[in-house]
């Protein structure tokens, strides 16, 4: 199956890259790799603002993080595209980062970006098995719920 009829299986429209908040790229291509910048999560296409273990539990916050990986899909389609090529063509999701704005107390920052990981892998298969960090902070820009970036490798021709 390729990856764009499981996204329709799974009811996963893309949506275009976001425009960057600061001074970045939403991603680059490297020789076999890319690397996406860090996304936040986003509700109803705004900041989906949130502390976990505060005003969040780790449910809500897993939510977050799938909605923050189907935003990762989307740029890294755009990415594939930009050097002629589609999903299709990713062979290895190779790494995700996960930033979870977190009080001190919180101790599920992994159980939060196992909903990127977990649709990560429902999407490529064996392909979406990734290296993983997950990480509490005190705070994210404009106070977002959930960070993720992610590096993949796509196949040379």
């Amino acid at each position: 199956m390729t990856v764009y009829k499981k996204l329709e299986e799974l009811g996963i429209t893309l949506p275009p890259v976001a425009t960057p908040a600061a001074a970045y790229v939403p991603f680059v291509v490297s020789d076999s790799h890319i690397y996406l910048s860090g996304h936040i999560a986003k509700k109803e296409g705004k900041v989906w603002v949130g502390q976990l273990g505060l005003t969040m539990q780790t449910p809500e916050g897993a939510d977050a993080a799938v909605a923050v990986a189907i935003d990762l899909l989307g740029t890294l389609h755009a990415a594939c595209q930009s050097v002629g090529k589609d999903l299709n063509h990713i062979t290895q999701i190779v790494k995700v980062m996960s930033l979870v704005n977190s009080t001190p107390t919180f101790t599920e920052h992994h159980l939060v970006t196992n909903g990127c990981s977990e649709l990560i892998g429902k999407v490529f298969g064996a392909s979406g098995a990734h290296a993983r960090s997950a990480f509490g902070v005190a705070q994210l820009p404009m106070g977002a719920c959930v960070e993720i970036e992610l590096i993949a490798r796509i196949h040379q021709d």
